[in-house]
């Protein structure tokens, strides 16, 4: 069994579907969780339109959150063994660290992936 690993995606400026586009695309959102990985999003959108986003491109996510709680994710998927957060801003990066999640920009999802 390979790692055990938590993908927090940003959404504007990350995913396909933000707004603005980001590079991440939903087919490979789709490759996370078929490999297993706890895939959703942290965003500042509201949890209601985060799920609909999802539900409505058929996508079925483990979580949705706002980033600033990032924390709360954190230990709802305990003894993980990397928790990651990908966002295209600098206050993803600070909500990231400070909640213990490795960051790293869309244009580094490949490298992680």
């Amino acid at each position: 069994m390979g790692a055990r690993i938590l993908f927090s995606l940003d959404i504007d400026g990350t995913l396909e579907i933000g707004d603005p586009a980001g590079p991440i695309t939903l087919t490979q959102v789709r490759e996370l969780i078929n490999r297993g990985c706890i895939v959703g999003s942290a965003s500042d959108r509201v949890i209601a339109e985060q799920r609909t986003m999802w539900e409505k491109h058929g996508i079925p996510v483990h979580f949705v959150a706002q980033k600033h709680r990032l924390d709360e994710t954190r230990s709802n998927f305990q003894h993980l063994d990397r928790y990651i957060h990908i966002g295209d801003t600098e206050v993803d990066k600070r909500y990231a660290e400070m909640h213990g999640f490795e960051f790293f920009y869309p244009q580094e999802f490949c490298s992680i992936a």
